[in-house]
């Protein structure tokens, strides 16, 4: 067990603020690096020191690993934060810091690659008899074999990216006339995201639930779950809001996935908090997705119904400390809403709408957390991710959440771009959702054919 004294935090924005403030109230220092373009960012001047790392592209600064580790270097730090996103699911990445003698908070390079390769995740679970969704447990070949492997499970089917995630690479073929092109684009964009453009098919499974379930494994063996968490509500296969606990889930199908997930961790021998992802049909079966081997976006739901601090426990794992609670002093309390606040036009398929902040007035009150990577006057540039902030609400009972949350995006002013506050306001008052009852097709089968309803000057900026 060794101390950590600096951290250095390869990211920007909301996460990388998240992480400073765990680390000063631990005493230990902290390190931005940064962008030419995020030089007068938040996390850059909240962070005890900072480090210019490159241009404004990722490619020149948050994923240029050899900038990444001089900084590293040179700032003297002992640790090494990824956050979420760029180089946290690098198994590269991570396997320079271990040359280096840089500690690393998140799992082995080794578990990294193994769970990242999703036929290889998929080739390890189903050893185990944990279900999947039907299709290949390989990489798709060309044409004809894809095709083959379509035909076989039935469409409509679903190409994903062997290396990724996110939503990027992925295509629903639902005619077998479709299948050619939708190759081509979901191995142009695997290839573009991830720099590797494999490809596998899996069946579309038609109106799931994405839930998901948070483990945290220390390196003495011991292994716990913090529950689950509801991501149904996506638009291009990412997210946008989550709660926890989910409302369809029971206690059986809870213990059941939950058991499940500490399995698939076991047997990667999975190190640090991650994240196993299912999918759940309408008869409450459940299919591995994928397993998140870093720190997820929405990680603020869990922590608001376990009151625990993710970002200290990774950091605890990381210096060699065991886990100090086992599952039965874990307990969920009361329940909580996350709101992604995009700088996005709902109205206009949710392309971002990059600009200036006039103005970013955030709601407060009892049981809501703001984490915010970007202030007033402040621009949301074309260079990464939209996201302005992260909304959440905990309250004792979910109507309570949801009537906490309404009164929040009610109170949040932002003005300079469009943002996703009005489709958050829109999916708060929805049926389906208040019912519990949504699915992962929330967005394009409600929420789309509502607006098309709406003549284009009666809706709402």
């Amino acid at each position: 067990m060794t101390e950590i004294k600096k951290v250095a935090i390869v990211n920007r924005g909301e996460i990388a603020l998240r992480i400073i403030r765990t680390c000063k109230e631990r005493g230990i220092r902290t390190v931005a690096l940064f962008s030419e373009a995020d030089a007068a960012a938040p996390h850059v001047l909240h962070a005890d020191e900072s480090i210019l790392i490159g241009g404004a592209s990722p490619a020149e600064s948050y994923l240029n690993i050899p900038a990444v580790i001089e900084a590293v270097r040179q700032s003297g730090a002992d640790t090494v934060h990824p956050g979420y996103g760029f180089l946290s699911e690098n198994p590269g990445f991570a396997k320079a810091c271990e040359e280096e003698g840089i500690r690393f908070a998140g799992p082995s390079p080794e578990v990294i690659a193994l769970m990242g390769d999703k036929t290889r995740a998929r080739q390890l679970v189903t050893s185990a008899g944990v279900a999947c969704p039907p299709g290949s447990d390989k990489e798709a070949g060309g044409l004809e074999e894809a095709s083959d492997t379509a035909s076989s499970i039935g469409y409509p089917v679903l190409i994903k990216a062997a290396a990724g995630g996110g939503g990027k690479g992925m295509r629903i073929i639902r005619h077998p006339d479709e299948l050619e092109q939708g190759l081509k684009s979901a191995r142009s964009e695997a290839k573009g995201a991830f720099g590797d453009d494999r490809i596998f098919i899996e069946k579309y499974l038609e109106e799931p639930r994405h839930i998901e379930i948070q483990i945290l494994a220390d390196s003495y063996g011991n292994v716990v779950h913090l529950f689950e968490r509801e991501c149904s509500v996506q638009r291009r296969y990412q997210k946008v809001i989550e709660e926890a606990p989910s409302p369809l889930v029971d206690e059986e199908l809870r213990k059941s996935m939950a058991e499940t997930a500490i399995l698939i961790a076991k047997l990667c021998r999975y190190e640090g908090a991650g994240t196993v992802e299912f999918l759940v049909d309408k008869q409450k079966n459940f299919y591995f997705l994928e397993m998140n081997t870093r720190l997820q976006v929405e990680h603020p739901v869990t922590e608001l119904i376990t009151g625990l601090d993710l970002v200290a426990l990774q950091l605890d794992i990381a210096a060699g400390k065991k886990l100090p609670f086992s599952q039965t002093d874990l307990k969920i309390n009361g329940h909580a809403i996350e709101c992604r606040i995009y700088a996005e036009d709902p109205d206009n398929n949710f392309l971002p709408d990059t600009g200036l902040l006039n103005r970013h007035r955030v709601p407060g009150g009892p049981g809501v957390r703001m984490d915010a990577g970007i202030e007033e006057r402040q621009s949301v540039t074309i260079h990464y991710d939209p996201m302005i902030s992260k909304l959440s609400v905990h309250a004792a009972t979910r109507e309570q959440a949801i009537a906490k949350m309404i009164r929040a995006l009610d109170e949040y002013e932002i003005s300079g771009v469009r943002t996703t506050i009005p489709f958050c306001k829109f999916t708060m008052n929805e049926r389906s959702f208040a019912d519990g009852s949504y699915h992962t097709g929330f967005v394009k089968e409600i929420f789309e054919n509502r607006q098309k309803a709406i003549p284009p000057e009666l809706r709402p900026m």
